[in-house]
C-alpha cells in the first residue's frame, strides 16, 4: 500500500475551538476544518461550555475536512485507518446515560467556582493542600476535575438522584466525545485515557487506576467513573450517524500529552505549548518525580496497553493566549490576534509596564487562586503598544517561572545530563507563529527556543498514537526527531544578562502585587 492511500484522522478539541485534521502516512495534512464554539461566563471566575455544541462542532469539522480532502483528490473513504482524539483537559461533564443529554454545562478547566470547596478540604484534611499529592501528584486546586464534580453533585438539581439510579455518568471531554462517537445512548463506550485521568485528582499515578481512598475521602461514587485505558489502542468504532463511520478510534490523549508525542519528547526533553493557556512538560521517563518547587507530577503517555508509562513534570499556566483574546474582545485594542505582534513591535520595551494575567488566579509555580490580574508601572508615557508588549512578556515570564522550577527539581534528580540538553525547549501551538513572542521567550530564558516546521503538534500527536495502534507508525518513526529538528526555526537570546535579571526581579515583584485580590469589592 502506498503512502498516499493511508490516512489517519485527528480530532483536536481545544478550549475555544474544535479541529479535525486528516493526515497521510507521511504526517502531511490533506484536509482540515476548524470551528469555534461559545464560552459562557455566568459569573466572575466561572467558565462553561455547552457539551452539545462541542459534539456538533466535531460533526461539522469531520464533514468539512473530509469534503476538502476528497475535493483535492484524496481517496480518504477507502484509506482512512484510524482516528485519534485529543482534548482540553480537566473540563468536566456529567450526563444522563438514558437521554444522552448533559445534566449541566461543562465546567471548563480554568473555572474557579470551587475555591470555597478547596479551602474547606485544605482545612479538614490532615495533609492540607497537598493531601492527595502522594497518590495523584496534584495539589488541591480549582484546576482539577474532582473539585468540579463535587460542585456539580452539590449544586445541580436532580444529579444526586440520577447518580443513585445509576443514570448519571462523569467524564472529561474525551470521555464525552468517545461516548457519543461510539453510539451514545446505544451502548456508547464510557472510557478515558491515562493522561486525562491523571488530571482528575482521582487516579493513582502508580496503579493507573481510580484511587479508592481518594474516592472515599471525597465521597465520589466509583460507578459514575469511566474505565481507564492507554493512549494508543483500538477503543471502538465510530457509530452510524457520523460523517465517518466504522473507523476505529485508536488514540486518545489530553492535549498537552499529545503535544509531547507530536514533539517527539523523550526522557529529559521539555516542550511548551502556547494556546489559551501555556503548558510546559518535561518527560521524566519511567520515573515519577515529586516536585518540591510548585510543579505537578503527571502521566506523559502510555503508548499501548502493555507499554511502559512515561511520567512528566508539568507547569500549567492558566492565561497565555487568552490575554491576547482579552485585548481583542474586551478592550478592543486589537481587532485580530495576529495584530499584536505588529503593535508590540512599535516599541523596543514595555516602558516599565508589567502585566500579570491572573484573571482566574495563578497556577504553577505560584498556585494562588486569590490572585487577580494587574497592570503595574503605568505612567503618562504608556501607550497601547507598551501594553501589548507587556502582555506578550507576561506569557514568556510565566513559562520562565515554570522552567526555573524544573531546573531546581532536575538538579535534585540529576542523572548526569547537562542542563542545556535536559531543558531544550521545544515550542508549539498557534501563538508560536508570533516571531516577536518567540524571541522574547528566548531572551527571558537566556537559552534557545526551537519551533518545529509544523506547530500544530497536538493534533499530530493524537494521529501518531492512533496510527501506532493500527500499525501505520512505529515508535521509532514517531520519536526520530532528527529530521524534524533540521526543519525547525531556532530563536537565540540576544538580551544582556544583567537586564534579563532586572526584568525577572521586576516581574516577580509584580506577581507578588497580584496576591490577595480575589475579594476586591465589585
Amino acid at each position: 500500500m502506498s503512502d498516499e492511500e493511508v490516512f489517519i484522522g485527528s480530532i483536536d478539541q481545544g478550549t475555544t475551538s474544535t479541529r479535525f485534521i486528516i493526515y497521510d502516512r507521511l504526517a502531511r495534512a490533506v484536509g482540515s476544518h476548524q470551528v469555534e464554539f461559545t464560552q459562557f461566563y455566568p459569573q466572575a471566575g466561572w467558565v462553561e461550555h455547552d457539551p452539545m455544541e462541542i459534539v456538533e462542532s466535531v460533526r461539522i469539522c469531520m464533514a468539512k475536512a473530509l469534503d476538502k480532502a476528497t475535493a483535492d483528490g484524496h481517496n480518504v473513504d477507502s484509506g482512512l485507518k484510524a482516528i485519534g482524539l485529543t482534548n482540553q483537559r480537566e473540563t468536566t461533564v456529567v450526563w444522563s446515560k438514558s437521554t444522552g443529554l448533559p445534566l449541566y454545562n461543562a465546567i471548563v478547566w480554568m473555572d474557579v467556582r470551587t475555591s470555597s470547596i478547596c479551602r474547606k478540604l485544605e482545612k479538614e484534611l490532615p495533609g492540607g493542600r497537598t493531601h492527595f499529592v502522594e497518590s495523584c501528584g496534584l495539589p488541591i486546586s480549582t484546576y482539577f476535575s474532582a473539585l468540579k464534580l463535587l460542585w456539580l453533585l452539590d449544586n445541580v438539581d436532580g444529579l444526586s438522584e440520577a447518580v443513585k439510579k445509576g443514570d448519571a455518568v462523569f467524564g472529561t471531554i474525551d470521555t464525552w466525545l468517545i461516548w457519543n462517537l461510539t453510539g451514545g445512548v446505544e451502548n456508547g463506550l464510557h472510557v478515558t485515557d491515562v493522561s486525562n485521568a491523571s488530571r482528575t485528582m482521582l487516579m493513582n499515578l502508580k496503579t493507573l487506576d481510580w484511587d479508592k481512598s481518594t474516592l472515599d475521602t471525597l465521597g465520589i461514587p466509583a460507578n459514575i467513573l469511566p474505565k481507564i485505558i492507554s493512549n494508543s489502542e483500538v477503543i471502538g468504532n465510530i457509530a452510524k450517524g457520523w460523517p465517518i463511520t466504522g473507523i476505529p478510534i485508536a488514540g486518545c490523549l489530553g492535549d498537552q500529552h499529545a503535544a509531547m508525542v507530536g514533539q517527539s519528547c523523550r526522557k529529559g526533553e521539555a516542550k511548551s505549548t502556547y494556546g489559551t493557556g501555556a503548558f510546559i512538560l518535561l518527560n521524566t521517563g519511567e520515573e515519577m518525580i515529586k516536585s518540591n518547587h510548585g510543579l505537578l507530577s503527571t502521566v506523559a503517555y502510555k503508548l499501548g496497553p502493555k507499554a511502559p508509562v512515561n511520567y512528566a513534570l508539568e507547569g500549567s499556566i492558566a492565561i497565555a493566549g487568552a490575554a491576547v483574546q482579552w485585548l481583542r474582545d474586551s478592550l478592543g485594542i486589537i481587532s485580530s490576534a495576529n495584530e499584536i505582534e505588529e503593535l508590540a513591535s512599535k516599541v523596543t520595551s514595555t516602558g516599565g509596564v508589567y502585566f500579570v494575567p491572573a484573571f482566574n488566579g495563578l497556577f504553577a509555580p505560584w498556585w494562588r487562586d486569590d490572585a487577580r490580574g494587574i497592570c503595574v508601572g503605568i505612567t503618562r508615557f504608556t501607550n497601547k503598544s507598551h501594553i501589548a508588549r507587556a502582555v506578550l512578556e507576561s506569557m514568556c515570564f510565566q513559562v520562565k517561572d515554570v522552567l526555573d522550577s524544573m531546573h531546581k527539581d532536575a538538579a535534585q534528580k540529576s542523572d548526569g545530563k547537562t542542563e542545556e540538553t535536559e531543558f531544550l525547549l521545544r515550542v508549539d501551538g498557534g501563538a508560536t507563529v508570533n516571531n516577536l513572542l518567540m524571541q522574547i521567550q528566548a531572551d527571558l530564558l537566556g537559552s534557545p527556543v526551537v519551533r518545529p516546521a509544523d506547530i500544530e503538534t497536538t493534533a499530530l500527536g493524537a494521529a501518531y498514537a492512533a496510527g501506532l495502534a493500527v500499525g501505520v507508525y512505529t515508535q521509532d518513526e514517531i520519536f526520530s526527531s532528527g529530521e524534524k529538528m533540521k526543519k525547525a526555526t531556532t530563536f537565540k537570546p540576544v538580551l544582556e544578562e544583567e537586564l534579563r535579571k532586572k526584568k525577572v526581579d521586576s516581574w516577580c515583584l509584580a506577581v507578588s502585587r497580584s496576591f490577595d485580590l480575589a475579594d476586591l469589592s465589585l
